[in-house]
């Protein structure tokens, strides 16, 4: 139990989909950047709901409570209750004023009652020509079970009735087929004027043709969507590989219990009862009334159909790889940082691509959480392989949402003779490493890099992250040490112990973190300039937030920036010197982690993968790499120092989950993520003028 206030984990969460939801509100977004934000809000929403919200429902049936938690897990699901609704009721209202604006730029969605002649003769062409063939409807009152509802669809909810009788009414369910037909429908529209229909609503139109033969001449339809418990329960039978308890767990978990039920507002009470019944839920659970609209997340994906262009900046190439031939040979003379989305994921392809070409090279190493759908990381991996170099993927089966993808990757790469380590147990593999070996003559040279992000394409695109490729002998010793246990975990975790150079969970990261902030307060105590500074996604670690209040009280001069849940209640008179704690959402996700400590005089420096969470630092195998070079080391200061001066769109994180912007103090608005890439092409700029004069 923390001596101070820790604020609840899943409210932190909540605070944080808030201010995404602030983005959604935005007017200075672009309405296409808007409503992609209102589908990462109910993305998130529902995401939260399959892990956070089953997970305590699970303790209370339990009698468990959580002894990082100071209020129980009951107490906790009724407040979740009431931010949750008052968070749709904003979001709501959000998406009204978005319509409008839609509707000013000559955007309209419009529902089957609002369709015009020629519509309605393309609803129904459409209808017969797209979508019948994979429309099934279940009498639902005719059938012995209540059907498996699937997790991530919407359901039509029909009830048909005869006009002449009030007795005489059936209901129906009909799963929306978005994954076969996509959900939004372009229609015929007039010059300067664009028209979009929901799939759903396209169903609606046809319901007295889909069910013609029952003699029924009235139909009233609501969407309706259910959230399951996402957790895998992998049993502990010995007998049963890993890879076949990940298999039975997604199975399991497509029947998982039911968490939340979200239905439109206006829904038929005898079917909307019938429903609550029928999946064994009470009014005590998360029933929540909302809109017409429902599986926001596919906004995400709305059509692209502004006049305005996407203003998004293109990656720059690093200027260290901008005029030469191989990054291989770059990367052996000296390190070099990527800071993504800004540089260019594709030195990282292009160096395992070299490996895999490369003689010389004969070996590479490399763990993956989560891929890219046709990952070229694989695609390089596979080329090594058949090129006869020992190619080794740890590839975490248990990464939440990608164990199928992940398993699908395995039998993949298992085909081309690469070696797949599956994790250990009881522990996630998060670290981000990669190690490549090279043999010219009788020497062997080792170099890779240290990520904070995923090795991931796609996600490089619009997540903040920061890459470290390196030869240092060091860091490379401490990477074989990580694949010396990975690849035999059996052996006892000895090799992470030894490592010198790297922090690495979950051996040694909390205790130097811990040394690290205990030098800070120590050289406060002694008049000496102290300070902190962390970027993470996720703060709650209760025993690391009592070592930051212990700092401030000293007088350390502690700044965070944290994007996500943020437990730590950091208004406090007693401190001598205030924690201040910023989160920043924008265009891209912030999903760096950075460390910086005065030390002294003689900073210390780290990327690290880990966030400040228990499962990260005492249930997971992770790594951060200290950066060593002073000009990197100050160009990530920069980066940092940027994003501590953001006062567009950055909150203030404070005791009250107020979520305040950072206002303007001064002549210039900083809205870091501009200003960084701004930064990066200058400095991109200035090397190649130097390269040209040279």
């Amino acid at each position: 139990m923390s001596k101070h206030k820790i604020i609840p984990r899943d409210l932190s969460w909540l605070s944080f989909n808030a201010r995404v939801l602030q983005e959604a509100n935005d007017p200075a977004v672009p309405l296409k950047a808007r409503i992609r934000f209102l589908g990462i809000f109910s993305n998130n929403l529902d995401e939260f709901f399959r892990v956070r919200v089953a997970t305590l429902k699970r303790m209370t049936s339990l009698g468990i409570k959580n002894m990082h938690m100071e209020e129980n897990p009951l107490k906790i699901l009724d407040d979740i209750q009431t931010v949750v609704l008052q968070q749709q009721n904003e979001f709501h209202r959000i998406w009204e004023g978005i319509l409008e604006e839609m509707a000013n730029e000559k955007i309209f969605i419009v529902n089957e009652q609002q369709l015009d002649s020629e519509q309605q003769h393309f609803v129904k062409k459409y209808f017969e020509e797209e979508v019948r063939s994979n429309v099934i409807p279940l009498l639902v009152e005719s059938i012995p079970q209540f059907p498996y509802l699937r997790e991530k669809s919407i359901y039509l909810g029909v009830v048909m009735r005869k006009k002449d009788s009030a007795y005489d009414q059936k209901y129906a369910l009909i799963e929306i087929p978005t994954r076969s037909v996509g959900r939004f429908i372009l229609l015929p529209s007039v010059t300067g004027e664009q028209y979009i229909i929901l799939l759903e609503d396209v169903i609606r139109f046809n319901l007295p043709s889909i069910f013609s033969y029952f003699g029924f001449d009235h139909f009233d339809s609501h969407v309706f969507k259910v959230t399951k418990d996402a957790e895998i329960d992998i049993d502990n039978d010995i007998s049963t590989s890993l890879i076949q308890k990940i298999e039975k767990g997604i199975k399991n978990r497509r029947k998982g219990k039911t968490v939340r039920f979200v239905y439109d507002k206006e829904m038929d009470a005898g079917l909307l009862e019938y429903l609550i019944r029928k999946l064994n839920l009470s009014r005590k659970d998360n029933i929540i009334p909302g809109g017409r609209i429902h599986n926001f997340r596919h906004f995400m994906s709305f059509p692209d159909v502004w006049s305005s262009k996407s203003t998004r900046r293109n990656s720059i190439m690093h200027p260290s790889f901008s005029h030469i031939l191989r990054v291989t040979d770059v990367i052996l003379e000296k390190d070099v940082m990527l800071h993504f989305p800004y540089h260019s994921f594709n030195a990282i392809i292009d160096l395992l691509r070299e490996s895999a070409m490369d003689p010389q090279v004969t070996v590479i190493k490399i763990t993956a959480y989560r891929l890219a759908p046709n990952s070229k990381i694989i695609n390089a991996l596979i080329n090594a392989a058949r090129n006869g170099k020992e190619v080794v993927v740890m590839l975490e089966l248990r990464a939440r949402f990608d164990e199928e993808a992940n398993l699908f990757w395995k039998g993949r790469l298992e085909e081309e003779g690469v070696k797949v380590l599956i994790g250990v147990e009881n522990l996630k593999v998060h670290a981000k490493v990669c190690i490549i070996k090279k043999r010219v003559a009788n020497h062997v040279f080792q170099y890779g890099f240290v990520s904070t992000g995923n090795f991931n394409e796609q996600t490089a695109r619009i997540y903040g992250d920061h890459c470290l490729l390196t030869s240092n002998r060091h860091i490379m010793a401490d990477i074989n040490k990580i694949f010396n246990y990975l690849e035999n975990p059996k052996g006892g975790n000895q090799p992470l112990k030894l490592c010198q150079t790297l922090m690495v969970c979950p051996t040694n990261m909390r205790r130097e973190i811990n040394a690290l902030i205990a030098r800070e307060i120590k050289n406060a105590k002694a008049k000496k300039e102290a300070s902190i500074i962390v970027k993470l996604n996720s703060l709650s670690d209760a025993a690391l937030i009592e070592k930051l209040y212990e700092a401030a009280h000293a007088g350390v001069s502690v700044k965070m920036i944290v994007r996500g849940i943020f437990c730590a209640a950091i208004e406090n008179p007693k401190f001598k010197k205030p924690i201040t704690a910023i989160s920043i959402v924008d265009e891209y996700l912030e999903h760096a982690r950075v460390l910086i400590f005065h030390n002294d005089g003689k900073e210390k420096v780290y990327i690290s993968s880990a966030d400040w969470m228990v499962r990260n630092l005492d249930h997971r195998v992770e790594a951060a790499v200290p950066v060593l070079d002073k000009h990197i080391a100050d160009e990530l200061k920069d980066i940092i120092s940027i994003q501590l001066r953001d006062n567009v769109k950055a909150r203030w994180l404070d005791n009250e989950l107020s979520n305040n912007y950072v206002t303007c103090n001064e002549e210039k608005k900083v809205r870091s993520q501009i200003e960084i890439y701004n930064y990066l092409h200058q400095k991109t700029i200035h090397v190649t003028e130097h390269v040209v004069e040279t």
